[in-house]
């Protein structure tokens, strides 16, 4: 598998994105609009807010799913029963941020969902005219309005040495939501798995922009673009001394819109849900 990095700013960079989505799964921007100040002060100041105890005060709330997810409860993916190597905070533009942190990331939110509306309507545009007649409206509007877009600030914290046998900072699973956007982290680590199931390294240098399918964008065009299986592996070396701090943005549409003849969006994200956890939320 290869993953081109596309420059945002080409005038064929929609073609070449939207290729790269079509037959992996993912697509790697340069030069894209987000500012990458903006994403290192975040990096910066929530490294230093988790590794404080006034974390503990945003608890999770189990029901809106805001908040903070200890190690003790961070996620399992599917069919898999050991828990993720890491924790991190839910920032919903209606949940509770931490008084710790500067607005930076409230910032960046809105940054990344504009630039998604972006490269939602690439995806859109360039859709074989097949694929795009399943879309029940224009893919950047399935996004308008949405409160259940989620930003994600991840902390993997460097590895002591005691950890479960077999446990991972991030094991092998796809998304369920419509797109995400990531920044590249500040250590390497990301894989995706290929169509030949040999697993590859995603570009990591600092600036990139790594934008994958979720498996709401698979279902709605017909699996045209693939929902791409990946993991995060832990370091080795003097790497498992260090923290990884990552900053995805889970794209999801309002609850009613219809991705399908088979799911709106809520009948998908509860079906998952209950995969997942055994309860609806």
């Amino acid at each position: 598998m290869h993953l081109p990095v596309v420059d945002f700013t080409s005038p064929t960079a929609p073609q070449e994105f939207c290729k790269s989505l079509h037959d992996t799964g993912f697509g790697v921007l340069k030069n894209h609009p987000l500012n990458q100040d903006l994403v290192e002060s975040i990096y910066a100041e929530w490294l230093a807010f988790f590794k404080t105890e006034a974390k503990h005060q945003y608890a999770h709330d189990p029901v809106k799913h805001d908040g903070y997810f200890s190690p003790s409860v961070s996620e399992t993916a599917k069919n898999n029963t050991k828990k993720d190597l890491k924790e991190f905070f839910h920032i919903y533009p209606w949940g509770r941020y931490p008084a710790e942190v500067g607005n930076n990331a409230k910032a960046y939110y809105a940054q990344g969902a504009k630039l998604a509306a972006t490269l939602l309507g690439w995806v859109e545009d360039n859709s074989p005219p097949e694929v795009k007649a399943r879309y029940s409206m224009p893919l950047p509007q399935m996004i308008e309005g949405s409160d259940h877009t989620l930003l994600r600030v991840l902390h993997y914290p460097p590895l002591r040495g005691d950890e479960e046998p077999g446990a991972v900072r991030a094991a092998a699973h796809g998304d369920i939501n419509l797109l995400t956007i990531l920044p590249a982290a500040t250590e390497p680590g990301l894989q995706v798995l290929g169509k030949d199931n040999a697993w590859f390294d995603v570009p990591c240098d600092f600036g990139l922009l790594i934008v994958n399918i979720g498996d709401m964008l698979q279902e709605a065009s017909g699996h045209y673009y693939p929902s791409t299986v990946h993991r995060v592996l832990n370091p080795t070396g003097e790497g498992a001394k260090k923290s990884r701090i990552s900053l995805p943005l889970f794209l999801h549409p309002r609850r009613e819109v219809v991705l399908s003849e088979r799911y709106t969006v809520e009948s998908y994200f509860n079906e998952r849900m209950e995969e997942l956890r055994g309860k609806k939320y």
